[in-house]
């Protein structure tokens, strides 16, 4: 196994074996000694040379490694198995993941405020509530982002591409993710599973704002003022109060919102649009979250305070 968790091919591993005898070995592959290999992926990582390529659909790479990992999305390949269930991934992070799902370990914590996750990516993602960092650029605007997915998103405003369709009710979106979700609206299923009681949701968050309830928790904390929330989103809306920022435009006015609810809710002045429709009674609203509150009066949940 090398350090990302992968099994490097049988001609790789006879090549680069260390032993007293081959410590030394010029490698078949490129007339370098394994030090000189590591020295030149390393410089790579300056350069920007991405020398490794996909000859599927031309990804590339300055880390071997990387590709081998990237050749599973064509291949289907998971070779990381949990042993407690039959779930498998193509590389371990996913499947170090999913094992502290069965654990219910999570053993990276913010200093700042104790929020613990499992997954490194998800903490280095957390501190940026804490240092406002925004690494990610619109090259077309001014706008900024935390995650990718979220600069991912934004750029769909500027295209107006919204390539994922529903075949039920033509529902579009920019996000194949968003798609999904949407889809059990139709189909009413709700994969997020409670351990603590039968509460089960349609989405991954929905699900992180229940258990909350169990645990009091509220990681997601404001610098400014101290504000404490369960909800990562929460948060990110919370912070504008700060700094007046109002990001959401109306393309058909001057109006302009600091949330994208609210700006979805002033559009549909302009259109009459109400897609959010209960399927008990026919209920209809502007907005996706006066559609949860409605079914409260059907299943009698009382809302949490976040």
């Amino acid at each position: 196994m090398d350090e990302t968790g992968d099994k490097p091919l049988e001609s790789e591993e006879s090549s680069f074996r260390t032993t007293p005898e081959s410590c030394f070995t010029v490698s078949s592959h490129t007339g370098k000694t394994p030090g000189e290999n590591a020295t030149a992926q390393h410089l790579e990582k300056h350069t920007d040379e991405k020398p490794y390529m996909c000859g599927e659909c031309g990804y590339r790479t300055g880390d071997r490694s990387y590709l081998s990992r990237h050749m599973r999305i064509h291949t289907g390949e998971k070779p990381y198995k949990c042993d407690q269930c039959d779930y498998s991934a193509a590389v371990k992070s996913s499947l170090d993941q999913h094992v502290a799902k069965h654990t219910g370990e999570k053993p990276y914590m913010c200093e700042e405020c104790g929020y613990r996750t499992a997954k490194k990516s998800h903490l280095s993602e957390h501190m940026r509530t804490h240092t406002g960092e925004k690494p990610y650029k619109c090259d077309q605007c001014d706008y900024s982002a935390a995650v990718k997915s979220s600069l991912d998103l934004h750029l769909a405003k500027h295209t107006g591409e919204k390539p994922y369709m529903c075949g039920e009710c033509g529902y579009r979106t920019a996000k194949k993710s968003h798609l999904s979700e949407h889809m059990r609206t139709h189909t009413g299923e709700k994969p997020y599973k409670c351990d603590q009681c039968d509460f089960s949701a349609k989405q991954k968050s929905g699900l992180n704002v229940h258990l909350s309830k169990h645990t009091g928790e509220k990681p997601f904390m404001c610098g400014e003022c101290g504000y404490r929330t369960a909800v990562r989103g929460n948060l990110s809306q919370h912070m504008k109060t700060h700094t007046g920022e109002k990001p959401y435009k109306c393309d058909q006015c001057d109006y302009s919102a600091a949330q994208k609810s609210d700006l979805d809710d002033h559009l549909a002045k302009h259109s009459g649009e109400k897609p959010y429709m209960c399927g008990e009674c026919g209920y209809r609203a502007t907005r996706k979250s006066h559609l949860s509150m409605h079914m409260r009066t059907h299943t009698g949940e009382k809302p949490l305070q976040v």
